[in-house]
């Protein structure tokens, strides 16, 4: 780490921090909570001109070679600036053409093509890669809601990893392998551990407070003249390597593509590969499709009992994400939200409604639900239960 890049990860760590705790508090002073206009003018010129000093440095430096880790960090750090600017209006990608924040667009631009990820913050930045400097880790402030839902977004996201390398490891020995069933347990137990810490999270994170003064710093921003969407916490391979090695979604269908190709550059590189090798295989689904004549031997039975119940699980907490986070988070608090900031709500670019529609269908994927306007694997799941002995 270069003098320049640690002045300014101290500086991400400390005053940064305290600048948006002071202008979260201002702005929940109000009973238009979602207002920024006209509020804490001297914190925003503060946020922004110290930022740009420490950011033009670096950008003098030009490329350093630290290596992937530190430009990463990096990227990182700048995204977060950039990220809370958004958040305070002192950069609005509607009303701009480009990005007024000239020379960190400029820095985010390089380090993100040369490690070939997107030029903004990742959700990665704020979960499994955000190295902890003598206890505390990197964040927008210091709002608890915020600590609460960044920590569990973490236990979240390392549990669906621990799920998605158990139905890798199941890939070369095939699905009437004995070790088969163990992976599958490891994966059921991950899968649980997901559904446990939602639960949790849900239970503890208060919406208005998650709503008014955590999601905004998740909303799209201008990086040069290209405006990209805000990160995700499904911005990670795990996720949708279950879908696809389960086969309750599939590559070929073109709104989930869709979602895979606009994800690939918000993910890690090697979440990127990984990926990318999971589209070109046969899921567990097909393959015990192709196996029903081996129905009546244990392996078997043993097997798809416990895929199964894996798919339910898996199933289960897409709901529980969509009916807790999506409904109690998103849409119930945007209700009573002033209609002049509804068309500056979601953080991945298109309106409510339509965003919301498209969770829907990604969770009934997921749950393998009985839809006819969409392709899921009801018809497939029901044929496979019909195989086991009940007996």
């Amino acid at each position: 780490m270069t003098k320049n890049t640690e002045i300014f990860d101290h500086w991400i760590r400390t005053a940064f921090v305290e600048i948006n705790s002071e202008l979260e508090r201002l702005y929940w002073a109000q009973n238009d909570k979602a207002n920024v206009e006209n509020i804490g003018e001297q914190e925003k010129q503060q946020l922004e001109e110290e930022g740009r000093a420490y950011i033009t440095k670096l950008l003098a430096e030009g490329n350093t070679d630290e290596g992937f880790d530190e430009d990463f960090n990096l990227l990182g750090n700048v995204g977060l600036y950039m990220a809370a600017c958004r958040r305070h209006e002192i950069t609005e990608p509607s009303r701009e053409t480009t990005s007024p924040l000239k020379e960190a667009s400029a820095l985010a631009m390089h380090i993100g093509a040369s490690i070939g990820v997107t030029p903004r913050f990742s959700t990665a930045h704020l979960t499994t890669h955000n190295s902890a400097s003598n206890g505390l880790y990197k964040r927008f402030s210091d709002l608890t809601d915020e600590k609460l839902f960044v920590d569990y977004n973490t236990k979240g996201i390392l549990a669906y990893k621990r799920a998605a390398d158990a139905l890798l490891k199941i890939q070369p020995l095939g699905i009437s392998h004995p070790i088969s069933r163990e992976l599958l347990k490891v994966t059921k137990q991950a899968l649980q551990d997901v559904f446990d810490s939602n639960s949790q999270l849900f239970e503890k994170l208060d919406p208005d407070r998650f709503f008014y003064c955590v999601r905004p710093y998740y909303k799209p921003y201008r990086v040069g003249t290209q405006v990209y969407r805000g990160a995700n916490a499904g911005d990670f391979a795990g996720i949708n390597v279950i879908d696809l090695l389960l086969g309750l979604c599939v590559a070929n269908e073109p709104s989930y593509s869709q979602i895979l190709v606009d994800k690939f550059l918000f993910m890690m590189p090697e979440d990127q590969q990984i990926l990318r090798d999971c589209m070109r295989r046969q899921s567990m689904m097909d393959d015990f499709l192709s196996q029903t004549k081996h129905s009546n031997h244990n392996w078997y039975q043993e097997n798809l009992a416990l895929f199964l119940e894996v798919c339910e699980l898996h199933g289960k907490t897409a709901i529980q994400h969509h009916n807790q986070l999506v409904t109690k988070y998103i849409a119930i608090p945007s209700s009573n939200m002033n209609q002049q900031h509804m068309d500056k709500l979601t953080a991945s670019g298109p309106p409510l409604p339509v965003l919301l529609n498209s969770l829907e269908k990604l969770r009934d994927r997921r749950a393998a639900a009985d839809r006819s306007d969409i392709y899921t694997r009801y018809k497939d799941i029901q044929k496979l239960k019909s195989t086991l002995d009940r007996h």
